[in-house]
């Protein structure tokens, strides 16, 4: 029996970015990581609803040579200590690799899906880049974009300000131009 989903993107959404400079990054260290502090509670409405909830990051400062895989592996410990997800998915590659599993390629989500059974037509991405819509449209699911001054708030099926409108979003069923029959929750 297949479930319904929330795919999380992590850094802008789980998490605060990393600013080097004037350029949106991820952390690269445990050091330089920190959980939102409303993300367990949020997280645990969802699966009280039903949801499976999934993270699904693009993390190319691996293959940049720029992170370590360790310090990947510890953030993505520690995450997963403080909040019960389904799962983690990163794509450790860069664009260059030409992957199937790098956001905007649906590979991450189709994955996931597969593995655990998810109902893509009754899911949702929530992220915080343009990226994460279309990986959601690629992949079939509803997508909140969640409004950052380094986004273009454009394509989502919703723009929200925060996590929270986000997920009272998914929890109320809301309707998108996807799915207009509210069959989502």
């Amino acid at each position: 029996m297949s479930r319904p989903a929330v795919f999380f993107d992590r850094d802008g959404v789980l998490n605060p970015v990393v600013m080097r400079g004037d350029v949106v990054a991820s952390p690269r260290r445990l050091d330089e990581w920190r959980l939102e502090p409303q993300v367990p509670e949020l997280n645990a409405a969802l699966r009280a609803a039903g949801f499976m909830t999934f993270v699904i990051t693009n993390q190319p400062d691996v293959a940049r040579g720029l992170m370590h895989g360790d310090s990947l592996d510890a953030i993505h410990r520690s995450l997963a200590e403080a909040v019960h997800l389904d799962d983690i998915a990163a794509c450790t590659h860069d664009n260059a690799d030409h992957c199937a599993c790098r956001k905007p390629k649906p590979g991450l989500v189709s994955g996931l899906a597969l593995k655990h059974g998810v109902d893509l037509g009754a899911s949702w991405v929530i992220g915080d880049q343009d990226r994460d819509v279309q990986t959601g449209r690629a992949a079939g699911v509803a997508t909140i974009l969640l409004r950052r001054p380094y986004n273009s708030g454009s394509g989502a099926d919703h723009v929200v300000e925060t996590l929270s409108e986000a997920v009272a979003l998914v929890l109320q069923g809301a309707r998108s131009p996807l799915f207009p029959s509210n069959e989502r929750v």
